[in-house]
C-alpha cells in the first residue's frame, strides 16, 4: 500500500456520521434507515450512534448488525428540568452535546435519527474548518409561537413580506439553524465549553437547538436547504425550495410526517410530495441488498475515489 494512499486511509478514518438514540421505543427504526441509505448513497464514512443507557440492547444489536458504531453516553440535563419545552421529550436531547467528546473523529456530520440521505453528503466534511455549517430553520409554523418573529410573521427564510421592525424590537435576530443537522468538530475543550455554558443558561423551548445557536452564533455558516429539507418548508417556502429530485437530506420533522409512524391524518400530510417522500424513505429501509454485510466500504470508495474529498463543497447558502 502507497503511503500517499495510507495518509489518505488514515485521514478518512478521522471522519464520521453520527446520530442520537434515547429510549426503548421506536426511533431505532429512523437509525437503521439513516445507516441504509447512508450505504445506499455510498458514503466513505460510518455512522457513529450515541445512545443513552436506557436503549435496550436488543436495539443496539440491530444497530450495529447495519454496520454502526454504538457508543453509548451520560444524559445531560438542563439546571431546571421543569422548565416548559415546546415538546417535551425535547429536555433530553441536551445529552446530544456529548458527541463532541468524540475525538477520536476530527470532522463529524450530525443528523438526527428522522432523518434520510437521498444523495451522497460526504462533501461537508471538506468545508473549511472552524466553522460551524448547518441550514437555517424556518419561523412560520405554530411551534414558534412563543417568538417574537412568529408573532409579527417575519421569517429569515423569506425576510422581504414582512421587514423586521427595528425601530420597536432592535436590530434582526442572528441567524438561527435548524439542529438536525449541522457539521462539527469533536474537541473536549468545545465540550466543556458547552457544559459549562449550559449551567448557566436557562433552559428554552427548542432546549438543545436554541442553546447551540446562542452558542455557535459567532462561527455559524448557513449551507443550502438541500442539505436539511425541514419538511414545513415545502408548504410555507416552496420558491425558496430546489426541485425535490436535488434535496440530499430529508428531515421528516414535521407532525405526523415520521415515516414508521406515518398515518397520513395529521395537517399537510396528505400532500402528493409528502407522500412520495415517505415511500422513499420505506423504500430504502425495506432494501434487503442495502444491509451491512461485513464488507468494507470506506477503503472501496477510497479506492475507487483516489481520495474522500471527491464532490465539490457546497457554497453558503
Amino acid at each position: 500500500m502507497s503511503s500517499a494512499y495510507s495518509s489518505k486511509q488514515q485521514a478518512a478514518a478521522k471522519r464520521a456520521y453520527v446520530t442520537f438514540l434515547a429510549g426503548d421505543g421506536d426511533y431505532w427504526k429512523g437509525v437503521v434507515g439513516l445507516a441504509k441509505g447512508l450505504r445506499r448513497v455510498r458514503s466513505a464514512y460510518p455512522l457513529v450512534v450515541a445512545v443513552l443507557p436506557d436503549v435496550p440492547e436488543e436495539h443496539r444489536r440491530k444497530l450495529r448488525d447495519q454496520g454502526c458504531v454504538v457508543r453509548e453516553i451520560q444524559p445531560v440535563y438542563p439546571p431546571d428540568s421543569q422548565t416548559q419545552f415546546a415538546m417535551a421529550y425535547y429536555v433530553i436531547n441536551y445529552s446530544k452535546l456529548r458527541i463532541w467528546e468524540f475525538v477520536e473523529y476530527e470532522r463529524m456530520v450530525y443528523l438526527d435519527a428522522d432523518i434520510q440521505v437521498f444523495d451522497n453528503i460526504d462533501e461537508l466534511f471538506e468545508l473549511d474548518k472552524g466553522r460551524f455549517y448547518a441550514v437555517m430553520d424556518c419561523f412560520c409554523e405554530k411551534t414558534w409561537s412563543h417568538t417574537p418573529q412568529y408573532k409579527i410573521g417575519y421569517c429569515q427564510q423569506c425576510p422581504e413580506p414582512v421587514a423586521w421592525p427595528a425601530a420597536e424590537l432592535g436590530p434582526p435576530p442572528p441567524l438561527y439553524f435548524n439542529a438536525g443537522m449541522f457539521v462539527h468538530e469533536p474537541s473536549l475543550g468545545t465540550a466543556r465549553d458547552l457544559l459549562d455554558a449550559l449551567v448557566a443558561t436557562p433552559p428554552t423551548p427548542f432546549a438543545e437547538q436554541d442553546f447551540l445557536n446562542v452558542f455557535f452564533r459567532d462561527v455559524y455558516t448557513p449551507i443550502p436547504p438541500a442539505y436539511n429539507l425541514v419538511l414545513a418548508m415545502l408548504w410555507r417556502h416552496p420558491d425558496k425550495m430546489p426541485e425535490l429530485g436535488k434535496v440530499k437530506v430529508v428531515h421528516y420533522c414535521a407532525a405526523g410526517s415520521k415515516p414508521w409512524r406515518y398515518t397520513g391524518q395529521e395537517p399537510n400530510m396528505e400532500r402528493d410530495d409528502i407522500k412520495m417522500l415517505v415511500t422513499k424513505w420505506w423504500d430504502v429501509f425495506n432494501d434487503d441488498t442495502l444491509d451491512y454485510k461485513g464488507d468494507e466500504p470506506l477503503l472501496q470508495a477510497l479506492a475507487e475515489a483516489g481520495a474522500a474529498n471527491y464532490f465539490p463543497a457546497p457554497s453558503a447558502a
